[in-house]
């Protein structure tokens, strides 16, 4: 059990520590070749992991389908997300994304037929609330193309992302089925990798490494972690680790890029949060199938 907490906490401070990198390497990166560069590292160690591994190959199908959940769980989500912390901060950028629960279970209603009961939209409501006050403090607010729909619009990447990758798990196993789709990813975003490699000759040495840690580390070994934190909690005692993402981003982002969180964004990302606990919990409860 203490490898397993350690494994837990090493994946909250690995995925918080993305937020505030990000913003470090956009110094140096545009979003796009940022992302590129990233996945090209994350690629390569995981389709090495891969090859060692020797899983099955995925059927035509579900081969469509892992590249669909990478041009839109990987590519698009972190080519929004890159563009969105050029002007959110990296504290605000992560209580949005971690509304992705809430935004998962919305979309479950539609393509997976599943139900809310009245607590989940209660839960919704608070999350969307907080979510508005974030981007009040934000430049450009809630306005279409400002960072923050930016963030959203990468949050929803994400939440379509899992209900994709739901039916591919029970056949492939999780590691297989995330390293498959950050591999593709790579692959997606491989056409701005020249670009990237020329911005990288000249970006500076922080946000040069800020690139690396990115793929080495949030990327591959915080999804490592993960997975043996799922393995000996559970998939939804394991979940509950990952509201302290945001907070644990926010306190870093004050020492690595030096953002101090305003009064709006921590009030806003704590209502967020307590909104994804109440449709995980309450509202949870409350779903029939």
């Amino acid at each position: 059990m203490p490898l397993a907490l350690f494994a837990a906490f090493a994946t909250v401070l690995l995925w918080a520590s993305a937020f505030p990198f990000i913003g470090l390497a956009l110094r140096s990166f545009d979003p796009i070749a940022l992302a590129s560069l990233r996945f090209a590292v994350a690629g390569i160690l995981l389709g090495g992991w891969l090859v060692w591994k020797r899983p099955s190959l995925p059927k035509i199908k579900d081969g469509l389908r892992f590249l669909l959940c990478a041009a839109i769980g990987i590519a698009l989500y972190n080519i929004l997300l890159n563009s969105g912390q050029t002007t959110v901060s990296p504290g605000a950028a992560s209580f949005i994304i971690n509304t992705v629960p809430v935004i998962t279970a919305i979309l479950a209603i539609f393509f997976l037929k599943e139900r809310f009961g009245i607590w989940a939209w209660v839960g919704t409501g608070i999350s969307l609330l907080g979510v508005g006050l974030i981007a009040s403090g934000q430049t450009g607010g809630l306005s279409f193309g400002a960072g923050t729909t930016l963030v959203l619009a990468a949050a929803l990447c994400q939440a379509a992302y899992f209900v994709l990758q739901r039916p591919l798990i029970p056949k492939y196993g999780a590691p297989v089925c995330a390293s498959i789709v950050m591999v593709l990813g790579g692959f997606c975003l491989a056409p701005w990798l020249p670009s990237a490699l020329v911005q990288a000759s000249s970006a500076s040495t922080e946000s040069f490494f800020a690139v690396l840690y990115l793929g080495i580390f949030p990327a591959a070994a915080g999804y490592a972690t993960w997975t043996f934190a799922q393995q000996a909690f559970g998939a939804s005692r394991a979940s509950n680790f990952l509201y302290l993402v945001p907070f644990v981003a926010t306190a870093l982002a004050i020492p690595i890029v030096g953002e101090w969180p305003t009064l709006l964004t921590v009030t806003g990302g704590a209502l967020a949060i307590i909104g994804v606990i109440v449709v995980n919990t309450i509202g949870r409860e409350t779903k029939t199938a």
